[in-house]
C-alpha cells in the first residue's frame, strides 16, 4: 500500500477548546507531590531491597546464569587478547601522566577489579584512556615543577622526590575524580551526560588527540621539553620543540617512524580482513616485543643514547593517602576529568548495548566508575576511563562478559609481579609512536566538520568551536567552553526560531508553509502564523517582532491612530463641526485648522493604548467606510490571526504577560484571535495564572488550525456579506455530477455587465467533466438587470458567471446533489470611462446540503 492512495472520511463539529472539553469528559488524574515522591523513595519492601540490591552490585543478576560450556572459552582468548593490548596501553598511557611506566600497569589493573562487580556493561574493557590520562598529566606538570624553586613545592615534604610528587599529585587526583563520579551517581545524576552532545565530544576528543600528539613528540624525538600548562601551552610546546630540533636523537625517530609505519599497515590489513581473520593480529605486542629484544641485543641505551622505560616497579605498593592541599588546587580539574571519562566510557558502553541487546544504567556506571577511580588512586594508580580500540578488542574476539576483562587484569598482573624486568630495554620511543599511531580514530574525526557542514551548521559550530578552545586554552578551559558554546546555540535557536506563515493544502485540512508548496490556498483576511520553539522571556519580543512583519502593521500604531482619531471625532461632535446623518458624518466647517488642533492634543500614552470607546458616539464607526475629512487611518484587511502553538511545549511567567499583551491589541483594533493545537499543560499553566478575561477568553483556543479556519469561516461567511442584486440565488438546471467532489468550496465569480447590443444568447448549462478536474466552467443566462445598478443603455444584462472552486474542507461522496449558492464576502466594483458599472466581483461560497 503506497502512501497517497488510501482517503479517510471524518465528519465532526468544529471544535474549539471549550466545546470539546463539554463534550468529552477528561480523566481526573491525581498528580504526586513532593511528599508522594519521598515517601515512595524511603518506603521499604522486599521486592525494594532486591531491587536495590541488584542495582547496586550487577554481578549477581549474571554470574548465577553464566554460561561456563559456551562463553568461557570466548572469554579467556578475548580476556588474553585484551590484556596483551592492557598492558602496551598502560605503559604508554603513563607518559601521558609524566609518571614512571610502571604505574601505568597500576591502572590497568584496579579499576578492573571493581568495576567486574559494579559495572553494568558486558563489553567495556576500564582502565587508561589517552584523553583523561593527558588531563590529569596537565594537573601534574603544573602542581610538580622541574627543581626546588616551584610555587607548589609546599604542597609537598622537601625530602620527597620528584617521582613521588609526580605520583601523589596524580594518585590524589584520580581519588577526587571517583569521588565526584560516586556523588553525582548516588544524587542519579546520569542524565549530565546529555549535555555533552556528539559533535562536541568529537571536536573535544579530536582536540585532545592534538594534545597527545604534542606531548608524544618528545619521546618520538627524544628533547627534553619543560611542562607546559594552562592556555596556549600546545603552542608553547611546539615552539619549544621548533628551537630544539637539531637536538633530536636520530635512532629515536628512526624507531619511531619504523613502528609507526609497520603498525599502520598491519592495522590496515586488520581492517580489511577482519571478516577472515579469527582474531586481529596483535601487531602492537609483535612490535614490542621485536623492539625490546632488538634493544637489548645491540645495546641502544648506551651505544645510541636511546632513552628506555628501565626497571618497572615490583608488586604493588600500599595504599596511599591522598594529599588535601591537591585537592584544593585540582577541584575544577577533578571535575572535569570525571565527566570526560565518564562521558567517552558510557558513550561506547551504549553503542556494545544497543549491539548486543542489553541495558544500561547510566547512575550505576557513574557508582561504578567512581569506586573504581577511588580504588585505583588508592593505590597509586590514575584515572581511567576507556580505549575504544580495547574495549573493541575485547568485544571483537569473543568477549561475553566481564569474565574477559577480568582475565585481562591477571595478564597485567603477571606483567607486575613476574616478568615486567623484560621490558626494562624497551624504549620510550616505541611507546610514544603506539600511542600517536592509535590517535588515528580521533584525528580522522575531521572529516565530520564537512558532513556536518550539510547536514546542521549548528553542530558543525559547535564541533568547530570545542576543537579550538580545546587546544588553545587547554582541556579543562576548553570543555567548559564547548558546554557553554553548545547550550548558547540551544538558546539561539529558541531565541529566534525559524518562524513561517502558513496556508492550506487545497483539498486538505493540511497547512504548510506557503512558500513550500504550489497547490495553496491562503483565505482572504485571515494569516496563519506558526511559531516553532516555547516561548519564554528571550524570545517573547522577538516572536512580537516576527508576528507584526507577517501581517504587515502594527497593532499598537493603529490602535493609537484610532483613539487619537476617536477623540478628535468627540471634539468635533461637541464643537459642532460634525454632524451625524443616515449615510454617516458631515462635516461642517471647512477644517482648516484640525492639523493644529491635532497637534495641540496632549494624550497620555496609557489612555491611546486602551480599547476604543465608542459609547458616548451616537453611531458606530466602521474604520474601514469614509471617515470625516482630515482623519486618516490605516485600512486594517486583516480580520483574523491563527497562532500555531503545536510546537510551544511550555510558557514562563514573562512571556505569559507579553503573549497577552500582544493578543490585546489585536482585539482591540477588532481582529480575531484563535490560537491552536495548544497543549493541556499550557492551557491548565494559563488558567493557573489568571491569563483570560473580558478581552483574552478560553473560547480563542481551538484543537487544530482546521477547527481555527472553519470558526473563521462562520463568523465571516454569509451573515455578515454585502448584497448584491439577489441575495440568494440558485442554479435552474440541476447539474450533472459523476464523481466526488468537496463538500464545501470557495469560488470567485465574476459578473460581466454589457449592453444588449453586444450580448451573446446562447445558453449553457453548467456540466463539469469531472469534479476532481473541475477548473472553469461558464453558466449563462438572461435576466432583466435591477435598476439601480444599471441605466436604460444597458438593457437586456448579460451575466457570465465564471467558477473557479478552492476546496477548504475533506472529501465526501456525493452524487446529483443541489448546490446552493450564497454570498459571503464584499463586491469589488469597476466604472468605465463615463462612470457606469462595468464589473462587479463577489466572492461565493457554494454549499452542498447533505
Amino acid at each position: 500500500m503506497r502512501s497517497g492512495n488510501q482517503h479517510y472520511i471524518v465528519a465532526r463539529p468544529a471544535y474549539s477548546e471549550v466545546s470539546f472539553k463539554e463534550q468529552n469528559q477528561q480523566v481526573e488524574r491525581y498528580h504526586k507531590t513532593a511528599q508522594d515522591h519521598l515517601r515512595a523513595y524511603f518506603r521499604c519492601s522486599t521486592a525494594k531491597a532486591k531491587r536495590i540490591f541488584y542495582t547496586f552490585l550487577p554481578i549477581a543478576s549474571w554470574l548465577p546464569g553464566y554460561n561456563v560450556k559456551e562463553w568461557l572459552p570466548n572469554d579467556i582468548v578475548s580476556g588474553v587478547s585484551t590484556g596483551l593490548v592492557s598492558v602496551l596501553q598502560g605503559l604508554a598511557f603513563a607518559l601521558l601522566v609524566s609518571v614512571p611506566a610502571g604505574y601505568g600497569l597500576y591502572a590497568a589493573f584496579f579499576p578492573v577489579l571493581t568495576y567486574f562487580f559494579l559495572g553494568t556493561s558486558k563489553h567495556l574493557s576500564v582502565g587508561p584512556f589517552p584523553v583523561v590520562s593527558l588531563m590529569v598529566g596537565t594537573v601534574v606538570n603544573r602542581l610538580v615543577t622541574d627543581g626546588d624553586t616551584g610555587v607548589n613545592n609546599t604542597l609537598f615534604p622537601a625530602d620527597m622526590s620528584g617521582e613521588d610528587r609526580r605520583v601523589w599529585v596524580a594518585a590524589s587526583v584520580t581519588i577526587l575524580t571517583g569521588i565526584f563520579q560516586l556523588a553525582l551517581g548516588l544524587l542519579q545524576a546520569g542524565f549530565i551526560v546529555i549535555y555533552l552532545s556528539d559533535p562536541m565530544i568529537s571536536g573535544f576528543t579530536t582536540a585532545a588527540a592534538i594534545h597527545v600528539l604534542v606531548s608524544q613528540l618528545k619521546f618520538v624525538l627524544q628533547l627534553s621539553v619543560p611542562g607546559f600548562s594552562g592556555p596556549l601551552s600546545v603552542i608553547y610546546t611546539l615552539k619549544y620543540i621548533i628551537n630544539h630540533i637539531t637536538e633530536t636523537n636520530i635512532a629515536d625517530l628512526v624507531i619511531s617512524l619504523i613502528i609507526m609505519a609497520v603498525v599502520f599497515i598491519v592495522k590496515e590489513l586488520n581492517d580489511r580482513f577482519k571478516a577472515k581473520l579469527p582474531v586481529p593480529i596483535p601487531i602492537e605486542v609483535i612490535m614490542t616485543i621485536i623492539a625490546t629484544g632488538v634493544s637489548y641485543a645491540f645495546n641502544f641505551k648506551e651505544k645510541y643514547s636511546v632513552d628506555i622505560i628501565g626497571n618497572l616497579t615490583s608488586g604493588y605498593q600500599s595504599p596511599l593517602t591522598p594529599n588535601t592541599a591537591v585537592f584544593q588546587q585540582s577541584f575544577g580539574d577533578a571535575f572535569s576529568i570525571a565527566i570526560v571519562g565518564f562521558a567517552v566510557a558510557f558513550s561506547v558502553a551504549k553503542v556494545y548495548a544497543i549491539k548486543h541487546d542489553y541495558v544500561l544504567n547510566g547512575n550505576q556506571e557513574l557508582v561504578a566508575f567512581g569506586i573504581s577511580n577511588m580504588f585505583c588512586g588508592a593505590f597509586r594508580g590514575f584515572a581511567g576511563s576507556t580505549a575504544l580500540s580495547r574495549t573493541a578488542v575485547q568485544e571483537s574476539t569473543g568477549g561475553k562478559t566481564q569474565i574477559a576483562s577480568l582475565i585481562s587484569a591477571v595478564m597485567v598482573m603477571i606483567v607486575t609481579l613476574a616478568i615486567g624486568f623484560l621490558l626494562v630495554p624497551l624504549p620510550k620511543s616505541v611507546l610514544g609512536a603506539l600511542v600517536i599511531i592509535n590517535l588515528k580514530g580521533m584525528l580522522l574525526q575531521f572529516r565530520e566538520i564537512g558532513i556536518l557542514w550539510k547536514k546542521d551548521k549548528y553542530d558543525c559550530l559547535v564541533w568547530i568551536i570545542a576543537f579550538i578552545a580545546a587546544v588553545l586554552l587547554g582541556l579543562d578551559i576548553g570543555l567548559g567552553a564547548g558546554v557553554g558554546f553548545e547550550l548558547l546555540t540551544v538558546v539561539f535557536r529558541t531565541q529566534f526560531p525559524q518562524c513561517s506563515v502558513l496556508a492550506n493544502i487545497n483539498g486538505t485540512d493540511i497547512y504548510r508553509n506557503r512558500k513550500d508548496y504550489v497547490n495553496i490556498y491562503e483565505p482572504e483576511g485571515v494569516k496563519i502564523f506558526r511559531c516553532p520553539s516555547p516561548i519564554f522571556f528571550a524570545n517573547v519580543d522577538f516572536l512580537r517582532t516576527k508576528l507584526i512583519d507577517a501581517i504587515g502593521f502594527n497593532p499598537l500604531r493603529i490602535l493609537r491612530k484610532r483613539n487619537k482619531a476617536l477623540q478628535k471625532i468627540k471634539k468635533m461632535l461637541q464643537k459642532g463641526e460634525l454632524m451625524v446623518t443616515s449615510k454617516g458624518y458631515i462635516q461642517t466647517t471647512d477644517g482648516s485648522y484640525e492639523s493644529n488642533s491635532e497637534n495641540k492634543d496632549n494624550n497620555s500614552i496609557e489612555d491611546l493604548d486602551k480599547a476604543t470607546d465608542m459609547k458616548e458616539l451616537p453611531m458606530k464607526i466602521d474604520w474601514k467606510s469614509c471617515l470625516p475629512p482630515g482623519i486618516h487611518i490605516p485600512s486594517v484587511e486583516i480580520h483574523s490571526i491563527v497562532l500555531d502553538f503545536a510546537a510551544v511545549s511550555f510558557l514562563d511567567v514573562s512571556a505569559m504577560k507579553g503573549l497577552k499583551s500582544i493578543l490585546k491589541e489585536f482585539v482591540r483594533i477588532e481582529i480575531d484571535i484563535y490560537i491552536a493545537a495548544c497543549g493541556n499543560l499550557i492551557l491548565d499553566k494559563l488558567e493557573r495564572c489568571g491569563f483570560f478575561d473580558d478581552e483574552i477568553t478560553p473560547d480563542i483556543f481551538s484543537l487544530t488550525i482546521h477547527d481555527a479556519m472553519l470558526c473563521i469561516l462562520d463568523k465571516h461567511g454569509p451573515s455578515n456579506s454585502v448584497s448584491f442584486i439577489y441575495d440568494k440565488f440558485q442554479f435552474p438546471q440541476k447539474p450533472k455530477v459523476t464523481a466526488s467532489f468537496p463538500r464545501n468550496l470557495k469560488f470567485q465569480f465574476s459578473f460581466q455587465f454589457g449592453s444588449d447590443k453586444n450580448k451573446r444568447t446562447k445558453k449553457k448549462a453548467l456540466k463539469p467533466r469531472k469534479a476532481t478536474k473541475w477548473r472553469k466552467c461558464i453558466y449563462s443566462f438572461k435576466e432583466e438587470p435591477a435598476e439601480d445598478l444599471v441605466d436604460n443603455r444597458n438593457e437586456g444584462l448579460k451575466r457570465e458567471i465564471i467558477i473557479e472552486p478552492v476546496p477548504i474542507a475533506m472529501n465526501v461522496s456525493c452524487r446529483e446533489q443541489q448546490p446552493e449558492v450564497q454570498w459571503v464576502n464584499g463586491t469589488k466594483e469597476t466604472l468605465n470611462s463615463e462612470g457606469e458599472l462595468k464589473k462587479r466581483t463577489c466572492l461565493v461560497q457554494l454549499d452542498t446540503q447533505f
